[in-house]
């Protein structure tokens, strides 16, 4: 009886534990588990991500920066952008050593455009950008995302081009995914851009 208690007990943790992540959670401060970065192809699933936190034992969650530039892409963008991929997600960081989605996207403009931003998702929309079509996305362009359980912007991405944008995913950090994934299109709120 005793095992079957603490075996219950600790299911009930880890469950706990789940329940309490999410991109901006209030609730907690704390790194994503964190696998170093492959110089490798890999295939970014997101139809099986959740903002609650998804733990994967293998590397398909992670990406390069696997975009074909022109001569009239913001190489700038897109070298600061590579520096950032595989930093784990840290609530309230923005730094290589852990971010989360506002910081990571208002170091990158920073950096690359000299802008400052707002420093939480939902104030980058209200204040610093004007809201255009999905349709004219360019580079450097904000994506915004609900968590599903609100029309609250709660997350924010960095449109790079070819319907793919760079994000601090809450589950496996600084990674490329596409706007056409099934989780992404569900979530999608608006699209801003820098005024």
């Amino acid at each position: 009886m005793k095992r079957v208690l603490r075996v219950f007990a600790l299911l009930l943790v880890v469950t706990l534990c789940f329940s309490l992540s999410s991109c901006h959670s209030k609730r907690e401060t704390r790194r994503a588990q964190f696998k170093p970065h492959k110089e490798k192809r890999v295939k970014v699933n997101e139809d099986e991500y959740e903002e609650k936190r998804v733990e994967s034992s293998d590397d398909s969650g992670w990406a390069t920066l696997d975009i074909k530039l022109t001569r009239h892409d913001n190489k700038a963008l897109y070298k600061e952008c590579r520096s950032w991929l595989g930093t784990p997600y840290l609530y309230g960081g923005s730094t290589r050593d852990g971010a989360d989605c506002s910081g990571f996207v208002m170091e990158v403009y920073k950096e690359v455009y000299a802008k400052k931003i707002e420093r939480n998702s939902a104030r980058i929309f209200e204040r610093n950008c004007h809201e255009i079509s999905k349709k004219k996305l360019r580079e450097g362009d904000l994506v915004f995302f609900n968590n599903g359980r609100s029309s609250r912007i709660s997350h924010v991405g960095l449109y790079l081009k070819d319907g793919k944008f760079i994000h601090a995913s809450s589950s496996r950090g600084v990674m490329v995914s596409d706007l056409e994934q099934r989780y992404w299109v569900t979530h999608f709120q608006c699209a801003g851009r820098v005024q």
